[in-house]
């Protein structure tokens, strides 16, 4: 995009609400100020306007999440798909045939934004949750959407960027990364073994819309111990499920629901 075009205070605003989605309710107005190079009087203005639209809400402390107005927009965005709703009911039953739980990420930038859980009746619990962001290039939902660009694009994407170690586990070598990405491209699924959390591995598939482009993705999450026995049939239910939602986006719930 030209320059021309480019609307600073906009550009701010995005860093803020980014910021503020990573760590809702740990930043006052003095510290998004100091970690984004705004001065003071300015962040105020931004953090009053932006208040009182809603997209943000001032806590207790005098800290920042995410307001109401965003929260709506959320819903509206996936209202368009009717994804969620399909989701729910589709995980379910692949959760009944492997009894692990279910994520929905889509791809933000080099981040994956977790969109919906389905949780299995395990004891384990993932601390991910709707709305919160993670690392794309440490999670096999990012992995599995990075697939749909080209290794220019890909460098592009990472250009002055760190490929963090999230754990020891993690890749943080660009042609490392893009290695795994064309298997994936091959197989059409990939594997994440305690890149993201110490102890869990998943397997992701992505989901395609009407114009054949990757929009998210759906995982697996289990422990070690899980991995060890149900690994294939994951995989092979992770990509049941994202073909059935692939032609719920495409064709909508009556054609989806005609998969035999």
């Amino acid at each position: 995009m030209s320059e021309k075009y480019w609307v600073p205070a906009i550009e701010r605003a995005n860093q803020v609400i980014n910021l503020i989605a990573r760590e809702p309710g740990l930043h006052r107005l003095i510290d998004l100020s100091k970690t984004l190079n705004v001065n003071k009087s300015s962040m105020f203005s931004l953090l009053n306007t932006l208040e009182t639209l809603g997209w943000i809400v001032k806590e207790k402390g005098d800290t920042y999440s995410l307001g109401p107005t965003l929260g709506g927009y959320s819903g509206a965005y996936f209202r368009q798909f009717n994804l969620l709703e399909f989701f729910y009911k589709e995980a379910a039953l692949s959760i009944n045939a492997i009894n692990e739980t279910i994520q929905l990420g889509t791809l933000h930038g080099t981040d994956i934004v977790y969109v919906a859980k389905e949780e299995s009746d395990s004891r384990v619990r993932l601390v991910s949750e709707p709305g919160m962001q993670f690392p794309a290039h440490a999670t096999a939902l990012g992995k599995i959407q990075l697939t749909q660009f080209t290794y220019e694009k890909i460098q592009q994407l990472y250009s002055g960027k760190e490929l963090v170690r999230v754990t020891p586990f993690t890749v943080t070598n660009l042609d490392e990364l893009w290695k795994q990405i064309e298997t994936a491209k091959k197989t059409g699924y990939i594997c994440e073994e305690q890149e993201a959390v110490l102890g869990f591995y998943c397997a992701a598939a992505p989901i395609y819309n009407k114009e054949g482009r990757i929009v998210n993705a759906v995982s697996f999450t289990m422990s070690e111990s899980s991995w060890g026995v149900k690994k294939e049939k994951a995989i092979d239910e992770i990509m049941e499920l994202a073909k059935r939602l692939s032609i719920h986006a495409r064709f909508g719930q009556d054609a989806a629901s005609k998969i035999p």
